[in-house]
């Protein structure tokens, strides 16, 4: 069977994506354009209204393909799949399998018998105790130098308004073994950079199904795995940042300094209604402390603008998070009431002009900031790990295409050959692109 799968959302969603089709391939099945398929598979997003609406739009387009061909079938998974159902189906015909979060790994087997019998329909919607280990499917010689690896699923906090607990489930923590055994795996294959991955990756093992091993342990047993250059991890929650990992920043050579720590708002008041337990003081004392620990490091986070009772105040101050922080990169969105969390009942609701309107301002500001930062780094020297090939707009000459140890994007000249694919290369910075780097030279 040929088949197609196009993911929506977060990186958990790829690196599930990842694993499906490798899962299938090993099932003999051959992964092609999206136009070539026998056999769609869509990963979905509902952390906010408008990736949910998307995969709508995507099933309505796919839907005229797939008319033509009655033999061509769709399965819709993650947490799209995990909210709404199997009244997917009612909606779309030629949706044959629905399959949840904790549904992935049984996936594989349903599709192939849904190949063998084309009258059937499935649904895997049922949330598991306990976190459910798969063959990672890992191949003899990696495709990529990076890699992610689920160490957890699910999630405890029930934030105001977030809907995650709902479709992926209560924290269910992967035995520490089974995520060392992967990573050793990884490097063993030529997977030189891994990311961890969870909802809260700061809690992880805190959970029933915990073995012992808490987090700040696993971090430093993965940085001690042979050939394993750089270790990242996503996504944390600034309540469970342990004083442990922020000393890691300062003790682990090949943790890269970078993180992505979601502040979401710099109101307490709104921080308050959003159930996030921690002030932005106390937030503002874990950022002092990964400076001390690693002075250079790069940090990112979340905002929701217009969350139900947020004033003009609380949106200034906010943006004066903003400016003394000096994130180097965020992702911003307008809130949106998602089904059966709590803020949906919240009153007064945000009206959309003045969501948008701020939204607008905040990440102009985030824009202006991210642009000073990589200006400044115009002359210095990056370690770049090389993904592949690059491109400069208006030039022929070879270039490569990598991420330096903050994640930063770099494109760079050098000779087409040899291939530099995995090597980690120095390379000097002459010019600050919108979101990237670009630089030149070698070694």
């Amino acid at each position: 069977m040929k088949f197609h799968v196009l993911t929506f959302g977060c990186q958990m969603n790829a690196a599930d994506s990842g694993w499906l089709g490798r899962s299938l391939e090993g099932l003999g099945w051959e992964q092609v354009p999206a136009g070539e398929a026998q056999v769609y598979v869509v990963n979905t997003c509902s952390v906010r209204d408008k990736p949910e609406q998307k995969v709508y739009s995507l099933l309505g387009r796919l839907s005229e393909h797939l008319e033509r061909d009655p033999s061509i079938f769709c399965a819709v998974g993650g947490c799209v799949a995990q909210q709404v159902g199997t009244k997917l189906w009612n909606r779309f015909p030629f949706v044959r399998l629905v399959f949840g979060t904790d549904g992935v790994s049984q996936a594989p087997a349903a599709l192939a018998r849904l190949a063998r019998e084309p009258k059937l329909r499935l649904s895997l919607l049922d949330f598991t105790e306990d976190y459910l280990e798969r063959d990672p499917a890992l191949p003899g010689k990696a495709a990529s130098p990076t890699a992610f690896v689920n160490i957890m699923q699910g999630c405890d906090n029930f934030c105001a308004y977030c809907i995650v607990p709902h479709v992926r489930g209560r924290q269910k923590s992967r035995a520490s073994a089974a995520v060392l055994q992967e990573c050793f795996a990884l490097a063993g294959s030529g997977v030189r950079e891994v990311t961890l991955l969870g909802q809260n990756v700061n809690s992880y093992g805190l959970d029933a199904g915990g073995d012992g091993v808490l987090f700040p342990q696993l971090l430093r047993a993965v940085a001690a795995i042979p050939g394993i250059e750089r270790i990242r991890f996503t996504t944390s929650h600034p309540k469970d940042l342990a004083e442990e990992v922020i000393e890691a920043f300062g003790d682990l050579p090949n943790l890269c300094p970078s993180l992505h720590l979601p502040v979401q708002s710099g109101s307490d008041a709104v921080l308050r209604r959003m159930g996030r337990k921690y002030t932005v003081d106390q937030y503002l004392k874990k950022v002092e402390g990964l400076r001390r620990a690693r002075p250079d490091i790069s940090l990112s986070t979340d905002f929701i603008v217009g969350f139900p009772g947020e004033t003009e105040a609380d949106f200034k101050a906010t943006l004066d998070l903003m400016r003394q922080v000096r994130f180097e990169g965020s992702f911003s969105f307008l809130y949106s009431d998602r089904p059966g969390v709590a803020s949906v009942k919240m009153e007064p609701k945000v009206p959309d002009e003045i969501k948008s309107w701020r939204l607008a301002e905040l990440q102009a500001l985030q824009n202006a900031q991210q642009e000073a930062m990589l200006e400044s780094l115009a002359g210095t020297t990056a370690k770049v790990l090389v993904e592949g090939p690059g491109f400069r707009r208006g030039s022929e000459e070879p270039a490569w295409r990598g991420r330096d140890e903050a994640g930063r994007v770099v494109n760079f000249a050098g000779p087409a050959e040899p291939d530099l694919t995995g090597r980690i290369v120095s390379v000097r910075i002459t010019q600050a692109k919108k979101h990237s780097l670009w630089g030149e030279g070698a070694s």
